[in-house]
């Protein structure tokens, strides 16, 4: 199996370089604030809420306008909606160059932000939606419509089948009483994807249903934010009392909503992996720069077997799992429907990518920040900012350890 880009792939990331370097970069250096020591402070509206400012996210729009002018943002999504039907296998290799390039405006993955976009709402929307939903799709591309993702609940998280969230019939309306926790994204929704159960028993994957729900429904009400490790914050605390919404809001099948949920994680879980992997390249590859620079009792540092090894394990267990994820991705792109968590052996394949590569990130940011010393520790380098955020993921869409049960799973034949 070729893991290698072809060179149509890599004549594509040397235009998007060129474009980032002619568009984005003289864009990013007229906004200093927002990437160097002061990036989270800047990025933050610390009197509401903690959401990002207003500014800063005026300027992510500018970037994703530019993008798709330029005709990169949209390449993950298929033709019909003015994209380029973009591989899972090359969606990796994307993901995994913008990240190697390091903080910048081009790539800002604690707003899932990227000249590239990971646009898997509207895909959701293809799949799934009605001929009516599909009409606000080319706004969810654009940022003029927000959807929100209201999976995980203040009780429950990974054990979504046992969600308390539930939506009873009214006639033609479903009223729909409950809360969600880590509401992402209600900072900028017209809608919240809120997951309850409309029928069946704790623990049945059937019976839950997923509705596109206006958030200024009555009875919808975000109560605040969550301040994270990792600020501005998107991540809503919502609860929902007696919000009533027509047949039309359910997106999909009624009672199938997981399958939503589903395609939803896995879409990210390759992708988000390829992702940790650039950022956890970025980091070694800055040590060793730094490494070969310093010089302590007069020879560089990289002459310490103490800063080799480390660094060298960190390259090694990077290249191993660049080929896995290359490899997995080729898989899913060759399965050609939707993987779910139950039915194909590659779904373990994608579970290993993805905890792997979170663990390794934060691995690799850590040691970056103990190479450099003291200053490795700052906020003027870019480590500390990497590990923050990318510790998320070991937690959401799916904790390492859910990974390594599906891993086991199919380890012991219990799937």
């Amino acid at each position: 199996m070729d893991i290698s880009p072809s060179e149509e792939l890599q004549s594509y990331l040397d235009e998007l370089d060129e474009f980032i370097d002619d568009e984005i970069k003289p864009l990013e250096e007229e906004h200093e604030q927002y990437f160097d020591k002061r990036r989270e402070h800047a990025r933050t509206d610390w009197e509401s809420g903690g959401e990002p400012d207003e500014e800063w996210v005026e300027l992510l729009q500018e970037m994703r306008e530019r993008a798709d002018e330029a005709g990169f943002f949209r390449f993950a999504l298929p033709e019909e909606v003015g994209g380029d039907d973009g591989s899972n296998f090359a969606m990796a290799v994307i993901r995994e160059h913008l990240a190697h390039k390091g903080l910048g405006l081009h790539n800002v993955l604690q707003n899932e932000a990227s000249v590239v976009g990971n646009t898997v709402f509207p895909q959701i929307l293809l799949r799934f939606g009605t001929e009516e939903q599909q009409e606000m799709i080319e706004d969810v591309i654009t940022g003029e419509t927000g959807v929100a993702f209201g999976l995980t609940e203040p009780d429950h998280g990974s054990d979504a089948t046992w969600m308390d969230t539930t939506a009873e019939k009214d006639g033609d309306e479903w009223i729909i009483n409950g809360a969600k926790r880590w509401n992402s994204g209600m900072h900028a929704a017209e809608y919240d994807l809120v997951f309850a159960r409309t029928s069946g028993e704790d623990g049945d994957a059937d019976g839950i249903t997923a509705f596109l729900v206006p958030t200024d429904t009555d009875g919808f009400d975000v109560d605040y934010f969550w301040w994270t490790f990792n600020m501005p914050t998107d991540h809503a605390e919502v609860s929902i009392d007696d919000a009533r919404v027509p047949d039309s809001a359910i997106l999909g099948e009624e009672g199938q909503g997981l399958h939503i949920a589903q395609f939803f994680v896995h879409e990210n879980r390759i992708r988000q992996a390829a992702a940790s992997l650039g950022a956890a390249q970025f980091c070694i590859d800055e040590a060793v720069d730094y490494a070969n620079e310093r010089e302590t009792w007069g020879k560089p540092l990289s002459t310490r077997q103490a800063i080799q090894f480390p660094l060298a394990e960190l390259h090694t267990e990077a290249e191993m799992l660049r080929n896995t994820i290359r490899k997995t991705a080729r898989l899913l792109d060759d399965e050609g429907e939707m993987v779910t968590e139950s039915d194909s052996s590659i779904s373990q394949l994608v579970a290993m990518c993805n905890y792997k590569a979170n663990d390794l990130v934060c691995r690799a940011a850590d040691r970056a920040m103990q190479v450099h010393g003291g200053v490795g520790y700052s906020r003027h380098k870019p480590f500390e900012h990497i590990y923050r955020h990318h510790r998320r993921y070991r937690i959401t869409e799916g904790s390492e350890e859910i990974q390594k049960r599906r891993v086991a799973g199919h380890l012991f034949d219990f799937i």
